[in-house]
């Protein structure tokens, strides 16, 4: 049975409910899943996984430092099994952004990156105003203004398309 790990990076818990829907999709083909916190990674020993994902989420048109820091620690590691990544982010909320060659944020963070996953995601997050600060609530309200998204602070949608991560899945059962 193939034993996959999901590390996983987020800021405010959308990257996690993604983790856990991959979580059932793969664990439906047969293999078996962990999921990790990336906070948590030390408690998990990454050679007992035949393959690692890891899934970041996007704030202020950055992954997390965490994330950099993890593939710059299991570099030798995460190249010697089948690896995949995926980034959440509320970019990808339009049609022509949910590609990796065509999402900017993921272009630029595989140039900054060595690490070349065999399979890549980008998936539409959440724009959540009300749980937001209030300095995230209006620089991320200012941010959708330029971008012409919403911007009325009573937001809460979730741009995720499910499909799209049952798809990639999919995909890394079959890698």
């Amino acid at each position: 049975m193939t034993s996959i790990l999901i590390v996983y990076s987020t800021t405010d818990g959308h990257t996690r409910k993604i983790s856990r829907h991959l979580q059932r999709v793969i664990e439906q083909h047969g293999c078996r899943v962990t999921l990790a916190d990336i906070k948590e990674i030390d408690t998990y020993s990454l050679p007992d996984f035949d393959q690692i994902v890891l899934g970041a989420s996007i704030r202020y048109g950055r992954h997390r430092p965490d994330v950099y820091a993890f593939i710059r620690h299991n570099q030798a590691l995460l190249e010697s099994r089948h690896g995949a990544f995926f980034s959440v982010n509320v970019v990808a909320r339009k049609p022509n952004r949910r590609q990796a060659d065509t999402n900017p944020y993921v272009r630029k963070f595989l140039r900054e990156i060595s690490w070349k996953p065999e399979s890549l995601a980008v998936f539409a997050g959440r724009l959540d105003y009300q749980r937001y600060g209030f300095w995230d609530r209006n620089i991320i309200r200012l941010i959708m203004w330029i971008t012409n998204g919403p911007t009325d602070p009573m937001t809460s949608i979730e741009f995720t398309d499910w499909t799209q991560v049952e798809e990639f899945g999919r995909t890394i059962a079959n890698l």
